[in-house]
């Protein structure tokens, strides 16, 4: 007899990194930095996306100039072990500089990250993700945009600009969580709160 069943594809864990500039109280649009991805990658091909991909190995040992906030760590570590949790903000940090040009220091500056919510992709993709997804205000990051190429236009997009694009469904919903942590404040931000987290395209709490 054969054995049909398919292979269980375990969630790479992944970062993504939400940059904002601008924000409703200071009287401007809120824009966020996001680009397209070329037709050849084999996830999410020619849609836009937040800079963001896999935490790589070195990760976990990368110095940093700053350390992530308490609070953001514990929120990290209601689903990753501690050497993860450090990791996911080390690897938000290298692949911004790695497809924007932009940085947050090298050794990169982790204290202003927050985290924002986690998406993981669901059976059956062949390529599935665990990803967080951070968000940094402008202000934390320096240098110019000129990104790798793995991004295309790649640029500040105002959020209702980008929403009224083609977003996938992920990206979309991100785009959502973003707005509702914009009319947070800053106290709410910094205090204990649950983490939206997208299972099989519904938010649930962890």
């Amino acid at each position: 007899m054969t054995d049909t069943t398919e292979p269980v594809i375990i969630p790479r864990a992944a970062a993504s990194l939400l940059v904002l500039q601008g924000h409703v109280e200071r009287g401007a649009p809120p824009r966020v930095l996001m680009g397209m991805r070329g037709a050849r990658h084999r996830f999410m091909p020619n849609r836009l996306v937040f800079p963001g991909g896999a935490v790589d190995p070195a990760d976990h040992d990368a110095a940093v100039a700053s350390h992530l906030a308490p609070e953001v760590l514990r929120r990290l570590e209601k689903s990753a072990p501690a050497s993860l949790a450090r990791a996911l903000g080390v690897a938000a940090a290298r692949e911004l500089l790695e497809e924007t040009g932009l940085s947050l220091g090298e050794p990169p500056s982790l204290h202003g990250l927050d985290y924002l919510c986690r998406a993981v992709t669901p059976p059956p993709s062949p390529m599935r993700f665990d990803a967080r997804f951070l968000v940094v205000d402008a202000a934390h990051v320096a240098g110019e945009i000129a990104g790798s190429g793995e991004l295309e236009d790649l640029r500040w997009w105002e959020i209702e600009e980008a929403l009224g694009t083609d977003l996938a469904g992920p990206q979309r919903m991100v785009l959502g969580q973003l707005k509702r942590w914009m009319a947070m404040s800053p106290a709410e931000r910094l205090a204990p709160r649950p983490v939206p987290v997208l299972y099989h395209r519904e938010w649930e709490e962890e």
